[in-house]
């Protein structure tokens, strides 16, 4: 069975997130990636008249099914192409003047927010292949979930069964294709996120919605864990505890006495 259907199986059965689970894969060059898959998923530019954002990338594979190849001349976010490695993370970027100037925030905070976001070198990949696990034709480098907190925490439980501790992500309210893609394979380790505003505003994350990053090298783990904690009792949705006896308001408990009386 391949990763990606296993992977689409058991989040399906234990997890039952209300989108699509997506599989991410960077491609250093489309020259070096499936030539049939690169010339079927859709080139928002090319194939759909308009650029996007990676973030609206991810939220049109978990919610119409599609499969997607962004490149440098679909991306409109010149955040997310740094992040991406499209374009270069120029002087007035690392510096923080760019966006103090733009924005009013303090210099220093911005340049200090630049330094920690983390990136792809310029020109490393040539586009970010994008697609609903159940339909994904190429084996991710990483998959990612979104669900609501209750889902995110059964997913951190199943990682972390075997190994113990605690998993580390990080936010900044910004820039969450960083967080979801390349924390993710650069750090290659699980992650919750905080989805940010543009993933809000354009890629249609909801109020409610968290999300959940693994990369392939713990998809097994994390599935195994996900066995074995449902197994253990931890489950979704999260079982309630119904074994009380509810307790009736005076007028309710005078009615059912009144009920009863000729039964005595």
């Amino acid at each position: 069975m391949a990763i990606s259907t296993a992977i689409h199986q058991a989040l399906a059965f234990y997890i039952r997130p209300s989108t699509f689970p997506v599989g991410v894969l960077p491609l250093p060059k489309l020259a070096d990636g499936p030539p049939d898959l690169v010339k079927k998923a859709k080139a928002p530019k090319r194939d759909m008249g308009q650029t996007i954002t990676v973030c609206m990338g991810v939220g049109m594979a978990r919610r119409y099914g599609w499969t997607l190849l962004v490149r440098r001349e679909d991306n409109v976010c010149p955040l997310g192409g740094i992040a991406m490695g499209f374009e270069p993370a120029k002087e007035k970027f690392w510096d923080g003047s760019l966006f103090a100037e733009y924005t009013g925030r303090p210099k220093e905070a911005v340049a200090r927010y630049a330094a920690e976001t983390k990136r792809f070198d310029f020109g490393a990949y040539e586009g970010i292949l994008v697609a609903p696990l159940h339909a994904a034709e190429f084996e991710p480098a990483l998959t990612i979930v979104y669900g609501d907190s209750a889902q995110v925490m059964r997913l951190v439980q199943a990682a972390l069964f075997y190994r113990g501790g605690h998993l580390h992500s990080q936010a900044s309210g910004g820039l969450d294709c960083s967080d979801l893609i390349v924390q993710t394979l650069q750090a290659d380790d699980c992650q919750f996120i905080l989805p940010c505003n543009g993933d809000r505003v354009f890629g249609m994350a909801q109020d409610h919605e968290m999300a959940f990053t693994m990369p392939r090298s713990k998809a097994d783990e994390v599935l195994k864990g996900l066995e074995a904690t449902h197994q253990a009792g931890q489950r979704y949705p999260v079982p309630t505890f119904m074994r009380f006896e509810p307790k009736m308001p005076p007028a309710y408990q005078k009615l059912m006495d009144y009920l009863h009386r000729d039964e005595a």
